[in-house]
């Protein structure tokens, strides 16, 4: 039952931890341009550690998620060029679209989590939660 971890996808935990991490301190240092490319640049080195090149190339580039694609590598582009605000606008709008998919899963994941679960099915939150995550027929406990 227990998945044998490669280094390699290790590393590329630390590194899109990294890139998480410095994208959180970008933004929080009033869009720091530099903090925000490094993080880009480390995220996507990560994801492509931990998947695979090749499964994070399909991933990126599948028929369905092109506009996706396209809003987030523009973003990264756009901040890299030097205008970290609006980048970031579209790189956050291409993200939430390339990870919608997996949003409810990762929601249901953090209502188990004992504190975390306890905050987030609240009434009010747990009425966003479920219109963010599409789950209007979720069974309450």
């Amino acid at each position: 039952m227990f998945y044998d971890i490669t280094d390699t996808q290790k590393i590329g935990v630390g590194l899109a931890g990294f890139g998480m991490f410095f994208i959180f301190l970008g933004v929080l240092l009033i869009f720091d341009k530099s903090l925000l490319a490094l993080g880009n640049i480390l995220f996507i080195a990560g994801l492509a550690c931990v998947i695979g090149l090749e499964r994070t190339f399909r991933f990126f580039f599948q028929r369905h998620k092109v506009k996706a694609s396209v809003a987030f590598f523009g973003g990264i582009i756009i901040v890299l060029v030097g205008w970290p605000l609006i980048g970031m606008i579209f790189e956050s709008y291409g993200f939430f679209l390339l990870f919608s998919g997996f949003l409810p899963v990762a929601v249901n994941f953090l209502r188990r989590v004992p504190i975390l679960g306890t905050i987030l099915n609240f009434p009010g939150i747990s009425a966003i939660l479920d219109k963010l995550t599409g789950d209007s027929s979720r069974t309450r406990v």
